[in-house]
């Protein structure tokens, strides 16, 4: 007979443990699948009593998504601004975060401090004060900020940036700092170190920093309803152009939420390791 090793947890922990997985599994995959069913069902099939399995399956609402409203463009202008916030987000916090970690200088806890404390605020506080200073900068100099790309790649930076500095600080103080001093023994200024040493180590940090940007830009939708006009709308914003003032096309609106879903849970799938290891970086010596 076998014996039950003493750090083993009780039966009835066990069996708690897998009824509360199972629950909160069906919890999760129940909206995915009946958001996958209505996409490959009629629009009467949708507006109708639901049925967990269709009657009749069609790909239509896939290939109407393209024509109900400009789908391509709202996506293009999603993975410009995406994109572009992610790269300047990361690119700034790596030299902000190796500076905090790596110097002392006057004002750096003050910085620090400031930098987290932003992320206390909700995100609508600056939704007016960022409107009126790309529109007086638009008055002032002629430059349109205010509905175009670049004033939303700024409004995402804002957002992503404190939190990636953070991250990244504490991912940069749990490399042992004699990787830079090897590094400026061989002739490496602190740009090279930066570049050609600690960057490479910090990859799952900066990874983890890269994967938050990019989801926080790509599915924003209060700030995107405002900064933008018809030819810079994004994709969380243009799927609203599938509900007209008769009816909503459901099943539309069900294949689009699938077909923008798709970059962001491929992404966290291919990055999911890197991801992990750089959230958990750092929190144990």
């Amino acid at each position: 007979m076998r014996r039950r090793s003493p750090m083993a947890p009780p039966a009835w922990f066990v069996w708690l443990r897998r009824v509360t997985l199972t629950v909160l599994t069906v919890f999760t995959v129940t909206p995915v699948y009946v958001m996958l069913s209505s996409s490959l069902k009629p629009l009467r099939d949708v507006q109708g009593s639901f049925q967990w399995i269709p009657s009749v399956f069609t790909l239509r609402p896939y290939v109407d998504i393209w024509h109900t409203v400009p789908l391509a463009r709202y996506f293009v202008n999603s993975l410009i601004v995406a994109t572009s916030a992610t790269v300047l987000s990361v690119v700034i916090a790596i030299f902000a975060a190796y500076a905090l970690s790596r110097y002392r200088f006057p004002g750096r806890r003050v910085f620090s401090v400031t930098v987290l404390s932003t992320q206390m605020f909700p995100g609508i506080l600056f939704l007016l004060p960022l409107f009126l200073i790309f529109v007086n900068i638009g008055n002032a100099t002629g430059i349109a900020l205010y509905g175009s790309r670049g004033a939303l790649i700024l409004t995402y930076l804002t957002f992503s940036l404190p939190f990636s500095i953070w991250m990244l600080v504490g991912y940069l103080d749990s490399i042992p700092r004699e990787l830079d001093e090897a590094a400026r023994v061989d002739g490496c200024g602190p740009i090279g170190a930066l570049l050609r040493v600690i960057v490479p180590a910090a990859v799952p940090g900066i990874v983890a920093v890269t994967v938050y940007a990019f989801m926080t830009a790509w599915g924003e939708t209060l700030f995107a309803s405002v900064m933008t006009n018809d030819s810079t709308r994004t994709l969380a914003v243009g799927l609203q152009g599938y509900s007209t003032q008769n009816e909503v096309f459901w099943n539309q609106v069900m294949a689009a939420s699938l077909v923008v879903s798709v970059p962001v849970v491929a992404g966290f799938l291919l990055l999911q390791r890197y991801l992990v290891t750089g959230l958990t970086a750092g929190a144990v010596k």
